[in-house]
């Protein structure tokens, strides 16, 4: 089994082993990672699971759809690599990748 590495907004690094077919949410919350706060639960309605993808995982993880480009539209730290960890569903392809979290979740 693969890894992905959560990055914390200080540096902080965990690398949890891949679960495919859960979300990166789940995962992450399934490991105790701070700084993932999800609070409505996976349903793309909060955006306090806000993850920055680095790298290759940009093209692993697909396109956000609408609803997910329209939360994170209200979060100040977006990048152009910016996901909802909710919407993305992992696969043994992301093996490696690297998730930043940032400063605060909305």
């Amino acid at each position: 089994m693969g890894n992905i590495t959560f990055v914390e907004h200080d540096g902080t690094e965990h690398a949890v082993e891949i679960e495919p077919g859960k979300s990166l949410m789940d995962l992450a919350l399934d490991n105790g990672i701070p700084g993932i706060d999800a609070d409505c639960g996976g349903e793309c309605a909060c955006g306090t699971c806000h993850v920055i993808v680095e790298g290759n995982g940009v093209s692993i993880t697909g396109s956000a759809s609408d609803a997910e480009l329209q939360m994170l539209d209200l979060t100040p730290e977006r990048a152009d690599s910016s996901r909802l960890a909710c919407q993305i569903v992992i696969s043994d392809a992301m093996d490696g990748m690297i998730a930043r979290l940032p400063e605060f979740q909305m």
